[in-house]
């Protein structure tokens, strides 16, 4: 494909270090003789300007209006590699065998962006080598695929170039949250990505007790697999779902993410812990996303737990779209924006009460419109 001419865009930069604003309107009170110059504090800044949003010219390789920002850099002397790990400034880059320990350039970090991390597990990345273990990341390649969720009113991506999600939930120790597996659910299917269903620490139930968990998210055309990584229960199948194929593991903290990845490849040597007794939840043993290869062939991507899932840049009027069961009520709705909370002559509604839609799937819808985590 050729490349497309150069050009010279504008991109706002975040301020690498930020001024504490003035507390008083200075020049007003001089004029009208209070206080003096001579008795304001010497800490004040009479010249502060607050939070300013800085600019700055780059070449960029993309040439149509509204593309992204993609930086030109120097590909003679830059290297393509994909992220291992990031933690911080720091990124972990294979090319090949070889493994580099390398920067994000503050360019790339302060490029105005709504992401948490400029830099994730499976990005694939233009790097300058410094020497044969260190070097620069350069650039971030367009993401294909992602799974990614809210923080702090910015979109937390968790892994990127991915194909496929097992979203890893528990039978019981710390108990299952249909709510947090729907939440992942959406984010899949927002990110370009398929989701796996995997039910861990089966022996500690009696499965009888699954079968309408299982049989819900199947009737929906959902994969879903039973596992158990104490009893190596499950395990083929699971290593048949990953093979050949580019994963990342996500789900609550102590569902057993770790322990599952250590049942199919044990030499990866993951550290786990078991659930508190106290609060019953899981505790962080992973404590960033890493890629891992497989030796069956496959990538995975081991993630931290979590215990809230805000999903991020899902509108209000199209969740409807993400639970496919809805489809086939919607239509006959009494109001075409329906929102399926509150309102008469809802077909949804009506569905819920006759037992042709799931009562636990229609809870996760209600929280999510009510923006509840």
């Amino acid at each position: 494909m050729p490349r497309k001419k150069p050009r010279k865009v504008r991109i706002s930069l975040r301020k690498n270090r930020q001024k504490r604003k003035r507390l008083r309107d200075v020049t007003r009170e001089f004029h009208e003789g209070e206080p003096r110059a001579a008795d304001l504090p010497s800490v004040e800044r009479i010249s502060g300007k607050g939070d300013l949003t800085r600019q700055r010219t780059i070449i960029t390789e993309e040439g149509d209006a509204g593309s992204s920002v993609l930086r030109a850099v120097d590909e003679t002397s830059c290297r393509t590699g994909r992220v291992l790990s990031s933690s911080g400034l720091h990124c972990i880059v294979a090319d090949g065998p070889n493994r580099y320990e390398c920067t994000v350039r503050r360019l790339v970090r302060t490029m105005s962006r709504s992401e948490r991390g400029a830099v994730v597990a499976g990005d694939i990345v233009q790097f300058r080598p410094g020497d044969s273990e260190h070097g620069v990341i350069e650039r971030v390649e367009p993401r294909k695929a992602t799974l990614g969720r809210g923080t702090r009113g910015k979109a937390h991506v968790i892994a990127a170039n991915i194909d496929q999600a097992l979203i890893v939930a528990s039978a019981a120790d710390p108990p299952l949250k249909t709510n947090l597996v729907d939440r992942l659910l959406i984010s899949s299917h927002k990110g370009g990505v398929k989701p796996i269903l995997c039910i861990n620490k089966s022996d500690l139930v009696d499965q009888v007790r699954l079968q309408p968990i299982l049989g819900m998210y199947a009737r929906l055309g959902y994969e879903v697999v039973l596992t158990s990584a104490s009893a190596s229960t499950g395990i083929d199948d699971l290593k048949r779902l990953l093979r050949g194929h580019e994963t990342v593991i996500t789900g609550q903290s102590g569902v057993g993410k770790s322990s599952l990845l250590n049942a199919v490849q044990p030499d990866l040597h993951l550290g786990t812990d078991v659930v508190s007794n106290w609060t019953r939840k899981g505790r962080h043993t992973t404590r960033t996303a890493v890629l891992h290869q497989l030796d069956f062939g496959g990538w995975v991507v081991d993630t931290p737990g979590m215990r809230q899932m805000q999903l991020w840049d899902v509108r209000p009027e199209e969740v409807e779209d993400f639970f496919i069961e809805f489809r086939a009520f919607v239509p006959s709705c009494h109001f075409p924006d329906c929102s399926h909370t509150h309102e008469t002559g809802c077909a949804v509604k009506r569905a819920v009460d006759n037992d042709l839609l799931s009562p636990v799937r229609y809870a996760s819808y209600l929280k999510i419109m009510a923006g509840d985590e």
